[in-house]
């Protein structure tokens, strides 16, 4: 089982990106993915997630910029992120739990410029 994280780059204060997770070996579809971030020297925090229903979760400070969604055909994840911050700089990570194990992504580079 392996995810795969991409659409990182580097943007624009105020710009936007959309990051992509979709997984290889296992169907997303039953899952629950959630997005993280680790900026450089912090720890990595939950951003958002979404539930095998298309419930989704959001760290508060989040909710107003960014909207998680997902496409079970195409068994990928999304994370739109609007209004981005020079704060929101970090790696972005996708996460699924699979048979009691935390399975992530690679990991996708986001650089905000002010």
């Amino acid at each position: 089982v392996q995810l795969q994280a991409s659409g990182g780059g580097l943007v624009q204060a105020g710009g936007s990106l959309r990051l992509s997770c979709t997984a290889s070996g296992t169907n997303l579809s039953s899952k629950t993915i959630g997005w993280y971030r680790q900026a450089p020297g912090k720890q990595r925090e939950f951003v958002a997630g979404i539930d095998s229903g298309g419930g989704p979760n959001y760290l508060d400070s989040m909710k107003d910029r960014f909207a998680v969604s997902r496409d079970n055909a195409k068994n990928t994840a999304y994370l739109q992120m609007n209004s981005l911050k020079p704060e929101d700089t970090g790696v972005y990570y996708c996460k699924i739990r699979y048979w009691g194990r935390d399975i992530w992504g690679q990991g996708t580079l986001v650089t905000v410029s002010s």
